[in-house]
């Protein structure tokens, strides 16, 4: 069976240059902070960037891939608002019918010989202002349980401290950091490969939830199932791991347990940057790359939100449509960063499921804080229609759950240590349906029936001032300035007076009033020289004689 285009993220990048939804960058392009602030410009829409020229080096970089759900439907046809039904259906059937990667003894990513063994000849970016330095963010790491050798693939955060080291942020939780300990009992290593610039169904296998992934499961199998072939590995070369036949670069990288090194700051999906703490670090063994390789790197936001937040609707969908009659969707809203945030619609069928739809949401999917639920006839991506639910349906004494001390994601700041307070929002309308709760609706009508004229609205221009007329308007008000004594020789003058006059006001209150005068004196002059510019703005619209300045 051959591998659709998801497969390969040549291929990909091509696919998307082809219909238009590929922004070049063809001026040369500082990695540190302008690739990123470039990229910030054209996050949220339809189409990926890729940066020709990168400031040192003769590799291209890639970003955007997942910030765009409308991006996302078209690389794999289908509907953007089917694609959480169309990657819960896929991740179904790879675990009603797995089909595991394979070993190949060739693949691309050893096609690129003998590649230097120093991190900083790849054009690793460095994004937000405060970052500790240039990190992977895209890669998938592939590590196999020490005890089983069970494949796990997962997406974490590696800063590069030199050449040959990282130093990574490991979720709790999380495969990766069970195989560590694992290996510190066995008082072994753990060795994984590090693959980065790959298709976005072995993303999806990285980021698929555990409830949906356990830990006896091999996730590479997911990827197999959204690229249409089994995944294909090699063996590394120096490392006992396996690494993506077609990935743009490789690295094979070991863990010592215990040895730890300072991580961070890094500008994280929260909007904040996590915090510089020690954490473990991250031996590089070996690199490799492709021939004429492109880098991938994701900003942490929409992509974010797309990629971990689209895994994350699929299964709190496919949980609740087992375990809530009445589902219909499941929405991560962005502004609940991807996944701290789901917004539920079901059609009640009894009362009190609402609330259960609370229940199994939190219980599918741990990282969440928040879950609100609606009815059937509100739109669960329009936040205004969410609010609207919330506005007028929710009964704040009956309808919002909280449950203390709960296990959450430790990237957000209200839940330290893992452990945070979460909140549910029932606003459904109370079933069983009453005629008050009906929504006021309009007739459907097609516009194109009617010959309907629209004008153009004109926006009022401000009238500039010429040039002339502000130099001239500013040495008046120069010279005003200049000629008139300042605040602080008003004051030695009025000092001077109080010691040859014993009588009069205080000089306390000389002081106040030469204040309020000096304030008025600036109010009426500014107001005066208002005017002239507004009658000299109006005078522009009139015919004018010529007039040249007089030099003498």
């Amino acid at each position: 069976m051959t591998a659709n285009h998801l497969a390969d993220l040549r291929t990909i990048i091509d696919h998307l240059d082809s219909c238009g939804r590929l922004t070049r960058v063809t001026t040369e392009v500082d990695p540190k902070f302008d690739l990123a602030g470039i990229a910030a410009h054209f996050e949220s829409k339809p189409r990926a960037v890729l940066f020709e020229k990168v400031k040192g080096y003769d590799v291209p970089v890639f970003t955007g891939l997942y910030w765009s759900r409308e991006l996302l439907a078209q690389l794999m046809a289908q509907e953007e608002a089917t694609l959480p039904g169309f990657v819960s259906g896929c991740i179904q059937n790879w675990q009603k019918n797995p089909v595991p990667p394979v070993m190949v003894e060739h693949g691309p990513i050893l096609d690129g010989g003998t590649y230097p063994l120093d991190l900083s000849t790849l054009p690793i970016p460095i994004h937000a202002i405060k970052d500790g330095g240039p990190y992977f963010d895209a890669a998938v790491v592939i590590a196999r349980d020490p005890e089983t050798g069970v494949r796990n693939a997962s997406i974490q955060r590696f800063m590069v401290v030199n050449k040959d080291t990282l130093h990574i942020n490991i979720d709790a939780g999380r495969h990766l950091g069970l195989y560590l300990e694992k290996a510190k009992q066995r008082n072994e290593s753990l060795t994984f490969s590090l693959n980065c610039g790959v298709g976005p169904g072995l993303h999806f296998a990285a980021a698929t939830p555990a409830e949906a992934a356990p830990p006896d499961t091999d996730e590479l199998g997911i990827a197999s199932e959204f690229h249409g072939a089994a995944l294909e590995l090699v063996h590394g070369r120096t490392l006992p791991v396996h690494i993506v036949a077609n990935a743009m670069y490789a690295l094979e990288c070991e863990m010592i347990p215990g040895e730890l090194g300072d991580e961070g700051p890094f500008a994280e999906v929260t909007g904040y940057y996590a915090n510089r703490e020690p954490r473990p670090v991250v031996h590089v063994r070996a690199i490799h790359a492709r021939p004429d390789p492109v880098f991938q790197t994701i900003l942490s936001g929409s992509e974010v939100w797309n990629s971990v937040g689209l895994l994350g609707e699929a299964n709190v969908l496919a949980t609740l449509q087992r375990q809530v009659p009445g589902t219909r969707d499941v929405y991560f809203s962005h502004g609940g960063c991807g996944f701290y945030h789901a917004v539920v619609q079901i059609e009640q069928q009894r009362t009190g499921w609402s609330k259960q739809a609370v229940m199994a949401t939190f219980s599918a999917f741990p990282p969440l804080k928040m879950v609100t639920v609606v009815d059937e006839d509100v739109d669960i991506r329009n936040s205004s229609d969410v609010e609207w639910a919330m506005a007028t349906r929710l009964n704040a004494n009956t309808g919002i759950v909280t449950i203390e001390n709960s296990f959450g994601h430790g990237l957000n700041p209200t839940f330290p240590d893992y452990l945070g307070t979460k909140v549910g929002f029932d606003c459904c309308r109370p079933y069983p349906h009453t005629t008050e709760y009906d929504r006021a609706n309009y007739k459907s009508v097609d516009i194109g029936d009617y010959s309907i004229q629209v004008p153009e609205i004109e926006q009022p221009q401000a009238k500039s001032v010429p040039l002339k007329e502000r130099i001239a308007a500013d040495i008046r008000m120069a010279v005003a300035h200049a000629t008139r004594p300042s605040l602080k020789e008003r004051i030695r003058h009025d000092v001077s007076a109080s010691h040859r006059h014993s009588g009069g006001p205080s000089l306390k209150d000389r002081i106040r009033l030469d204040v309020r005068h000096t304030q008025h004196h600036a109010g009426i002059q500014a107001s005066k020289e208002q005017t002239r510019l507004s009658e000299a703005a109006n005078d522009q619209a009139r015919p004018k004689a010529k007039i040249g300045l007089v030099r003498g």
